[in-house]
């Protein structure tokens, strides 16, 4: 069974497959002080699910990220970004993903689906770049572009980099 919009990349049998926390990451780049700055970082995967249909349209994602997980390499703006100032991680632990459906192109795979930060849902694609099945588990990559002004965290506008580009790399076991 092919993935909808791409020749060479195959879903796994149908299932639901465990993310595997241990193994999957979650990258952000973004810039700061107007620009000029790039900053890069993670944030870890407390859970999730991988639901793999018969028909590969109807196949879904499920993850939550811990939100104080933040990391950048930098421990004074790791935690003011997990202040109240941006992600407000004492009253929103988690950042989730749920998706709504698979949709194949010429261009390939894209997720849709809802991205809740900060208690704010907004709609996020995920390009899905790369898929590889073994056995009974999968490894799928994809990228993603949020904007932290639709879930409300404006703070430091222009300091701080406003288009977070987040790449997933997720392994997920049956």
């Amino acid at each position: 069974m092919a993935i909808p919009g791409t020749a060479e990349q195959s879903l796994p049998a149908a299932g639901t497959y465990e993310i595997d926390p241990v193994a999957s990451t979650v990258r952000f780049d973004t810039r700061a002080l107007f620009g000029l700055l790039p900053v890069r970082g993670t944030f870890a995967i407390s859970h999730g699910r991988i639901t793999v249909a018969e028909s590969p349209e109807e196949s879904s994602v499920d993850v939550a990220m811990d939100a104080a997980s933040f990391e950048s390499g930098n421990q004074q703006r790791d935690d003011h970004v997990r202040s109240s100032d941006y992600l407000d991680v004492a009253r929103h632990p988690e950042i989730n993903f749920q998706s709504q459906g698979l949709e194949g192109s010429a261009q390939g795979a894209t997720l849709q689906g809802e991205l809740t930060a900060c208690g704010v849902t907004q709609p996020v694609l995920v390009t899905i770049t790369s898929v590889a099945c073994e056995d009974r588990r999968i490894a799928a990559n994809g990228t993603a572009t949020m904007d932290r002004y639709a879930f409300g965290v404006t703070k430091a506008k222009g300091m701080t980099g406003r288009r977070l580009k987040i790449t997933l790399e997720v392994v997920a076991n049956r």
